[in-house]
């Protein structure tokens, strides 16, 4: 189990590297937060085989509105204050829920989805802007080794 969780937290480092240098350097380098959760989306969605489901959700006028994502078809808006990603925001912290199925008012955009972790994305002020939504189609697929990557990686959108 060690193994495995120091082989995942080098995968994490890997992907944070390789998008810290996408983001910042040469001509590809860019500042803009939906192309990079665009990035994140796609490179995590490639590279992590337990995860369904990839995406952001952006705060916008008191709702949570889907943003850059790679997987099946998602809800277009999180509108009420349900779910794991309003937890996220009303928390303020990273929520990994090991069975959707028992988290209350969990927002099922699709029945395969059966763990989830969520990440607050903060603007640089602190505020949080958008979540890092991850589904799995296994249950308590998410570690805490998933929560500190996946952390470190959300911090990129707006960070430099």
């Amino acid at each position: 189990m060690a193994q495995e969780s120091t082989q995942l937290a080098d995968r994490y480092r890997r992907i944070a590297q390789q998008l810290e240098e996408l983001f910042n350097t040469g001509p590809k380098a860019t500042d803009d937060p939906i192309a990079r959760m665009a990035s994140t989306a796609a490179l995590l969605q490639h590279k992590m085989p337990h995860f369904f489901w990839t995406g952001f959700y952006r705060r916008e006028d008191g709702r949570l509105v889907v943003g850059p994502y790679q997987g099946p078809l998602a809800c277009a808006i999180l509108p009420g204050r349900e779910g794991v990603c309003w937890a996220c925001v009303q928390r303020k912290e990273s929520i990994i829920v090991p069975d959707v199925h028992a988290f209350g008012g969990h927002v099922a955009c699709d029945s395969r989805s059966q763990s989830e972790i969520v990440i607050p994305v903060r603007e640089p002020a602190g505020n949080i802007v958008a979540v890092l939504d991850v589904d799995s189609d296994q249950p308590d697929a998410f570690s805490e080794t998933d929560r500190m990557g996946l952390t470190r990686i959300a911090d990129l959108v707006y960070l430099p």
